[in-house]
């Protein structure tokens, strides 16, 4: 993490470090199978004050949501609101939504400013498909953007849903192809560009991951894109 340019806030506990096997079947397409450990250790008091004081974004996921960790992210939230600090949410996974669908809608209109779904998770919440469905979540958040693959992307702000395009890829593994757009649109949202623009460069850069095997990429490659 940290020959990544990460600094990370990591405590021990007396678990087992999670693990997370991603089964990657020949249309490119993924699917993991998860042990969690000591990530449901998660606390309020591992939360660091300063470091959310100095972000523009807090990101979540919805992973987060249930179980132990639901107050650690109460603590974060709290102190976003606090420092003025965007807080973005992705909902990570349609068992999941599923699960929490009246908690999501509740904590995602009362804290949420960026909220990020695949086709699959945006119809588990709202039972609409892409276009409606990224409307319906836009009216509970600042922004709502779907996510459909190689068929781009939705994005919706202030009343208006803009359609993405995606970039042509020969896809060989879509292993953190998510949430590596969501990194790129987060990017761009902090550099204030334009919705489109930022949802464009997710796009790119996550055409690009698809590419390989894994999900590591060269930042001097994508510094070239941007």
């Amino acid at each position: 993490i940290e020959g990544h340019g990460v600094m990370p806030r990591l405590n021990r506990y007396a678990k087992i470090t999670g693990h997370a096997i991603g089964f990657i079947t020949p249309d490119a397409e993924r699917t993991f199978s998860v042990h969690l450990g000591a990530a449901l250790e998660l606390r309020p008091e591992d939360i660091v004050e300063e470091d959310i004081a100095r972000s523009k974004v807090l990101h979540l996921e919805g992973y987060q949501l249930e179980g132990p960790t639901y107050s650690a992210v109460l603590r974060a939230v709290d102190l976003a609101g606090k420092y003025h600090t965007i807080v973005s949410l992705d909902l990570s996974d349609g068992s999941v939504v599923r699960r929490n669908k009246a908690l999501l809608a509740d904590f995602i209109t009362k804290n949420v400013d960026i909220v990020f779904a695949n086709e699959n998770e945006a119809r588990n919440f709202t039972g609409l498909e892409e276009q409606d469905a990224v409307a319906m979540i836009g009216e509970m958040c600042g922004v709502a953007i779907v996510k459909v693959g190689a068929l781009g992307s939705y994005i919706h702000c202030n009343g208006a849903t803009s359609k993405i395009p995606a970039c042509r890829a020969n896809a060989i593994d879509t292993t953190g192809a998510g949430d590596t757009y969501s990194a790129g649109f987060l990017y761009g949202y902090c550099q204030k560009w334009n919705l489109a623009k930022a949802g464009s460069f997710g796009s790119e850069i996550a055409s690009n991951l698809v590419e390989k095997k894994g999900v590591m990429f060269d930042r001097e490659e994508m510094k070239k894109i941007r």
